[in-house]
């Protein structure tokens, strides 16, 4: 019988109109935030990236940035990625996580205000907007305004059903032991959020069941407390075999959720009777007085732990102890424009400090690519993902900086700098495209369901590891001026051609002994080849343009 064997038990409610109804909402939900990411495209990577230097903007710019894309554990990682570039201090990103708690609370908001009633307009409008579109950012918002409808259509679907609950002896029986013991419902809180991974979903279902008096206010407050809990598996999940900077931020996440549940889980009766006030004089619906106590719990919270962020940061550190990998940590604000025309030269060096540091992600942006080829781990994928788009930011803020400095009237020496660092960025974001296009090929593999033979990771590696030794002397060259090690470089660009050419032999032996059973990865494995390949010749440009040697067979313009 299964699951319809226990419906008669269940009041008449439909299980499959409250799973129907709860995947729409899930869907419009995710459907809304990918419509906003197309809208604004990489401009929401932008500004937390331009305006997190102090902690309180980090708050601000983590809040508005969440509630654009309806997810705080997409905010969470993207902030995970700036970290792990170097480019964000864990006291940042801090603030973007409690701002991130703060935007999560709006969805909450909005079914307070009841617009599920509105959500079948609301479809229709997006529907013919994406319909009709004849541009993709008006098809994008289209997106954008038919996932809110999907998302309250499937809230009020469920919602319907799950006002039957008040009648079910079972479920009132288990809201009563909830109602006197608050930690039961702040377990379960937490359980449910950690399985559906999605705080907005649960509250709404508390907001429905609450407003059907299905659930008293002692058990639906610690149920939301604890849905601030099990959306944190969401960051703790994505941690797992990331950075000790990503598990750190993961783990202040978890470590602000659960401080703030225990103090107003302490405070549980004083809360209750403030909510219940605040519905009485400001006349709120069920919904809304379940919306405005989750406001208050996070607005409240985030007030309370901001004056210790720099503590927060000290204990996660405790917690999980240990050194980041040495790297420079560059400030994209040192590229401050006010010193182009007393200093350029000083101003040159800060372009490239930063150039250096963009170096240094693009060979990180490249290792990722390798353990996503050997583990099949998404985080690996996602981290390339993200680091790629670090690079692309990097190399437009360098090239706007770069551009105002030709402006000035640059000595000989300068101008050959200037040149050179030019060069060199474009460089280093082709590697970073490269990496993407690395990580493309290895997922259609995986997505086929096939790998590689243990011949062909053993020549991949060979190349990884002879293209990384290039590209870490090539950033030496061109920061450190070392220009004795670039005969090297062009030693081993010939032994990469080699490699190359020995790994493509090899593997067209396998496909003729037919030992190669890999169809998919039979058919890209001589792209792999090459795009590594391409990577090792960049990096030998960078080192050519350092010592301003030009020869007549650097990589062709159709490559580049």
């Amino acid at each position: 019988m299964g699951i319809l064997g226990i419906i008669p038990s269940l009041g008449g409610i439909r299980i499959e109109v409250v799973l129907g109804g709860f995947g729409l909402f899930l869907f419009g939900i995710k459907f809304l935030g990918d419509g906003l990411k197309n809208v604004a495209g990489d401009k929401l990577r932008d500004y937390i990236d331009r305006y997190t230097s102090k902690a309180w903007m980090g708050v601000l710019v983590g809040g508005v940035v969440t509630v654009l894309i309806q997810s705080s554990s997409a905010t969470t990682a993207i902030t995970i990625g700036f970290i792990r570039a170097g480019l964000m201090r864990l006291e940042q990103a801090v603030g973007i996580i409690m701002g991130a708690n703060i935007g999560t609370t709006v969805t909450a908001f909005l079914i307070g205000l009841k617009i599920e009633n509105f959500a079948l307009h609301i479809i229709f409008i997006g529907a013919m907007m994406i319909l009709f579109a004849k541009r993709k950012r008006t098809s994008y918002l289209g997106q954008t305004v038919l996932g809110f409808g999907i998302m309250f259509y499937g809230l009020k679907t469920m919602g319907d059903e799950l006002k039957l609950l008040k009648d079910v002896t079972m479920f009132t029986d288990l809201t009563k032991e909830m109602s006197t013991h608050p930690f039961l419902a702040l377990f379960s809180g937490v359980v449910m959020t950690s399985i559906i991974q999605s705080s907005s979903a649960m509250i709404g279902i508390v907001q429905k069941i609450y407003e059907s008096g299905g659930m008293s206010l002692e058990a639906a407050l610690p149920f939301v407390f604890g849905s601030n809990i099990g959306t944190t598996v969401t960051a703790i999940m994505a941690a797992f075999g990331g950075s000790l900077a990503a598990k750190r931020a993961a783990g202040i996440h978890t470590l602000f959720n659960v401080l703030g549940t225990f103090i107003a889980m302490i405070l549980l009766r004083q809360f209750i009777q403030f909510d219940r006030f605040l519905a009485d004089y400001l006349e709120l619906n069920s919904m809304m007085q379940i919306a405005v106590a989750h406001i208050i719990f996070n607005v409240v919270a985030t007030l309370a732990f901001y004056p210790f962020i720099k503590w927060l940061v000290i204990l996660i550190r405790k917690i999980l102890p240990g050194d980041e990998p040495d790297r420079r940590e560059i400030d994209i604000s040192s590229m401050d424009t006010s010193i182009i025309s007393r200093l350029p030269s000083a101003a040159l060096q800060i372009s490239k400090n930063v150039t250096l540091k963009m170096g240094e992600i693009a060979i990180e942006a490249l290792e990722d690519t390798r353990k996503y080829l050997l583990k099949g781990n998404k985080n690996d994928l996602e981290a390339v993902l993200q680091l790629e788009t670090i690079i692309n930011s990097l190399d437009s803020k360098i090239t706007d900086y770069l551009l105002l400095i030709a402006r000035e009237g640059l000595s000989e020496n300068d101008l050959e700098e200037y040149t050179t660092n030019l060069q060199i960025i474009k460089n280093l974001e082709r590697i970073g495209d490269l990496s993407v296009n690395l990580t493309e090929f290895y997922e259609m593999i995986f997505d086929a369901g096939e790998k590689l033979s243990d011949q062909a990771i053993e020549d991949i590696n060979q190349m990884y590891d002879l293209v990384n030794h290039m590209l870490t002397r090539a950033l030496r060259i061109f920061f450190e001026k070392d220009f004795n090690l670039h005969t090297s470089i062009l030693e081993d660009e010939n032994y990469l051609d080699l490699l190359e050419y020995k790994a493509r032999q090899k593997h067209f032996d396998r496909m003729a002994n037919q030992t190669c059973i890999a169809n998919v990865g039979g058919s890209v494995f001589v792209d792999i080849l090459g795009t590594i390949e391409r990577i090792g010749d960049h990096a030998c440009n960078i080192s050519k343009n350092s010592v301003n040697i030009h020869v007549t067979h650097d990589i062709k313009p159709t490559e580049i």
